[in-house]
């Protein structure tokens, strides 16, 4: 049987569930991430599996006996961050911010929600494993808090060549090359304080 905790996205925009959904893969790899195109689609689908629901505002207008029954597990996808604009009673997630802000938003819920994990089912020990040496998960903490590579080299006081060097070999060993990808493996494997991210 399949352990892994599922969420689900509700919107009707496939550009925005896809890169939603790819973004949420990332902060919660152990999740299996379904999309649903309306929440007729999503009853058809065994909703009583999902952990969390991520629905476009007007999904949940438009349903709202569902999702007040379900309100605990609903994140509601907004495009202001006006708490006035916002609906009471749920989780919402601006999802009209720059990426590294919409990333914290996310590794936020998931800290706050499942407390280091706390609530998860234990990641496959190959998703666990120290892929990095210690100097490239110092290099990788400072680059998640915002660093370029020179402000690295100074605090690490070793040569910006190296720090080059190392950040090359992050991204080839784990796959990654985009900050908000490096970011998120950071705070998610515990290297970076998710409060020291700008």
């Amino acid at each position: 049987m399949d352990q892994r905790p599922h969420i689900a996205i509700i919107d009707p925009n496939t550009l925005s569930v896809l890169g939603l959904k790819q973004l949420l893969q990332t902060v919660m790899p152990i999740a299996a991430v379904d999309t649903f195109g309306s929440v007729a689609e999503l009853l058809a689908n065994h909703p009583e599996r999902f952990v969390h629901f991520f629905a476009a505002m007007n999904t949940v207008l438009e349903n709202r006996e569902f999702f007040n029954e379900h309100c605990r597990r609903t994140i509601v996808l907004t495009t202001s961050a006006d708490p006035n604009a916002q609906l009471s009673g749920f989780h919402c997630l601006c999802i009209n911010q720059p990426e590294h802000q919409l990333v914290r938003s996310l590794l936020i819920l998931e800290q706050h929600a499942h407390g280091g994990g706390k609530n998860l089912p234990p990641m496959p020990e190959v998703m666990k494993a120290k892929f990095l040496s210690d100097r490239e998960i110092e290099v990788l903490a400072l680059i998640a808090q915002g660093f370029i590579n020179k402000e690295i080299a100074d605090q690490l006081d070793i040569a910006l060549t190296t720090v080059i060097s190392h950040r090359k070999n992050i991204t080839e060993k784990l796959g990654m090359k985009s900050v908000s990808a490096l970011t998120i493996y950071a705070v998610t494997h515990g290297y970076v304080d998710i409060n020291k991210l700008k």
